[in-house]
């Protein structure tokens, strides 16, 4: 296919595909997925391999958020019966994330629900990293707080957080019908003071949430053109009590074309497989490792995913490796940009869309069952008496 043979070798190169190509991925049919995953193997192995990077959620504070972001069981209003609990202790996160290292995980997040950190949050969480920086040689750890204010992100570097999480999650053109108390640009903003600061940007999406094509790829297109080092792509989780409870969008194909374009625009990035892999992907989970270089290992948030050894022999069987703590994830371009304490990798084609073609329509597919089987509220890790799924 000539549209394929084309993205492998601007991937190979760095080079930015234009709209239309990104477009007519999307809209590829079930009998040429095989050949999408394929192209799209060809770049992952080019820039990171056969290896997978393990990441572990510890949620330091669940629930009773209060923004609105329509997609998530912690906003104002949810009635999602999520675990609900303020902030851990400095020594519980750490033992928590403990777990997650044990089990083979080379970066620890630390994510808490809110609109963002006072500067008293930024201090206990700076405690947290350090307890486990102290107790993890080795282990990367990146902040998820929300909105971030004046000098936050260099406190947090300064205490050792080596990265920060602030997705992007939808196009700016359809952000505000998904979220009302804070903008795109304030989301924008944060990731902009993460990669001042000399963190590791961390910045993706959520598909599932009733987008267009053209949403995924503008929001696609605008986190190339923003640089983050890795990009977290989610699949919603439609939690009953929660305004998107019944979008289900996505099939197994779907999320995999998804991946794929992503892997094609942003080329030598870490793609992460985050939430709703189980949930959607289900039993195509391995091939999407042809496409993603990086999972959660375990539970997300407020939701369970499959068991840690799961995941650990679903790598193995599929011919991939764990990443393992002396291995730098980036490529070395991109590696030694971040050592620099540069957030943009000029070369890397951070350029606006470019070319004239004509949109690809994307065929019309049956809307696939709603599976609320397999939404399993976390009720173990942090924040319970249970042992974690790591």
């Amino acid at each position: 296919m000539d549209l394929l043979n084309t993205l492998v070798e601007k991937g190979l190169r760095r080079e930015l595909p234009t709209r239309e190509e990104a477009l007519a991925v999307l809209a590829t049919s079930d009998d040429e997925l095989l050949e999408v995953v394929a192209a799209a193997g060809k770049v992952r192995r080019q820039w990171f391999g056969r290896r997978v990077k393990l990441n572990y959620l510890v949620n330091l504070k669940s629930g009773l958020c209060p923004e609105d972001c329509s997609y998530c069981s912690q906003r104002l209003g949810s009635k999602a019966e999520i675990l609900k609990y303020t902030w851990l202790k400095p020594d519980e996160a750490s033992q928590a994330a403990a777990a997650g290292v044990a089990g083979g995980a080379k970066r620890v997040c630390l994510v808490a629900s809110g609109r963002g950190p006072t500067d008293r949050d930024v201090d206990r969480v700076s405690k947290t990293i350090e307890a486990i920086k102290e107790q993890n040689e080795g282990v990367e750890v990146c902040a998820c707080l929300g909105l971030l204010s004046g000098g936050q992100a260099d406190r947090l570097r300064a205490a050792g957080a080596d990265a920060y999480n602030h997705n992007l999650n939808t196009s700016e053109g359809t952000y505000g019908d998904i979220t009302t108390t804070h903008t795109y640009a304030d989301r924008v903003d944060t990731v902009h003071q993460a990669q001042a600061a000399g963190l590791s940007a961390c910045s993706g999406l959520i598909a599932g949430m009733g987008e267009s094509d053209e949403d995924l790829v503008d929001v696609v297109f605008s986190l190339r053109e923003l640089d983050p080092d890795s990009v977290p792509v989610n699949f919603l989780i439609p939690f009953e009590g929660t305004p998107l409870a019944k979008e289900w969008n996505l099939t197994p194909q779907r999320c995999l074309r998804i991946l794929a374009m992503v892997r094609f625009v942003c080329p030598d990035v870490e793609v992460r497989i985050a939430g709703g892999r189980e949930v959607h992907l289900r039993s195509m989970q391995p091939l999407a490792l042809n496409l993603a270089n990086s999972i959660f290992l375990g539970d997300y948030l407020t939701s369970e995913g499959q068991a840690g050894k799961a995941d650990l022999d679903m790598i193995a069987d599929a011919g991939f490796e764990v990443e393992g703590t002396d291995t730098t994830t980036l490529p070395e371009h991109r590696a030694d940009a971040l050592a620099g304490g540069c957030g943009s990798h000029s070369g890397s084609g951070g350029c606006g869309p470019c070319g004239d073609g004509e949109t690809v329509a994307e065929p019309v597919a049956e809307v696939p069952a709603a599976r609320t089987d397999l939404v399993a509220v976390r009720r173990r890790g942090a924040g319970t008496d249970l042992a974690p799924n790591a």
